[in-house]
């Protein structure tokens, strides 16, 4: 039987990963190693100022104390797996909000994807978009649409090969809809999103200022040929995108030689 490692960056009592872990259980062996608490917006962090503790929650499941999903991943992978027998495949998630554009150098559930294919495990990072500031996920979503995709998608890895070269993950987003409305997959490009500042200036009971960072609106610039995970999302398309470590701008190459000699 294959084996799914499945981690997380909102917590592994998160309601995603519990729909995930539905969701794949029927066709392959889960293991679970998640951060004790809510790391959003973590990215690729890796914990090397403290020790961490791997407590075990029940039959291959465990939550890593105050770890990221970085470090849930490479903690796994170096001592619940051996060399020669590491998981078919890591899928991180399913996160509660989007993660397209330049979101995703912020978010831990792709952290979780990237960490695996540094380490040589293809890897999928999944997250369902929301309305409302993810109320209505919070309030009782059934992840339907990202339950049937997720099983979609692995048996397909599971049943042939990962369709990526190395250091390259799939990065799945979910629209907020049921299935049936759902108008089919799209292979998307990342797109560019625009950022606002949501910073909230507060006092303490004591008179410090202290700090919080909002929200912002999922805002976007359109691309020339609809190409991008956002529209994707807003045409009612799951949206799919390839994505790899390198982050090497290979256009600018010649142009920075030219630049540096002048």
């Amino acid at each position: 039987m294959k084996h799914i490692l499945i981690t997380n960056d909102d917590g592994f009592d998160a309601i995603g990963i519990k729909a995930l872990i539905e969701a794949l259980r029927p066709i392959a062996r889960i293991t679970v190693v998640a951060p004790a608490i809510n790391k959003s917006a973590c990215g690729h962090s890796l914990t090397l100022d403290r020790p961490l503790r791997m407590v075990q929650v029940d039959d291959d499941f465990y939550k890593v104390d105050d770890g990221t999903p970085t470090d849930c991943v490479f903690i796994s992978l170096n001592n619940l797996f051996k060399e020669e027998n590491k998981p078919d495949l890591i899928v991180s998630g399913i996160n509660i909000g989007a993660n397209m554009g330049e979101d995703i150098t912020y978010s831990g559930t792709a952290a979780g994807a990237m960490e695996a294919v540094l380490q040589g495990v293809p890897a999928i990072a999944i997250s369902q978009v929301c309305r409302d500031k993810c109320h209505d996920i919070k309030n009782g979503w059934d992840f339907a649409l990202a339950r049937q995709t997720i099983v979609q998608v692995v048996q397909k890895i599971l049943e042939g090969k990962f369709p990526l070269e190395e250091r390259r993950f799939l990065n799945i987003n979910i629209p907020p809809i049921q299935p049936q409305d759902c108008e089919g997959i799209k292979i998307t490009k990342a797109g560019y999103r625009e950022y606002g500042n949501d910073t909230h200036r507060h006092l303490n009971p004591r008179g410090e200022e202290y700090y919080w960072i909002g929200l912002h609106p999922l805002i976007w610039q359109e691309s020339h040929d609809k190409s991008c995970d956002f529209e994707a999302i807003k045409a009612n398309y799951i949206s799919i995108t390839p994505v790899q470590l390198n982050l090497t701008a290979h256009d600018d190459i010649e142009k920075l030689n030219n630049w540096i000699k002048n």
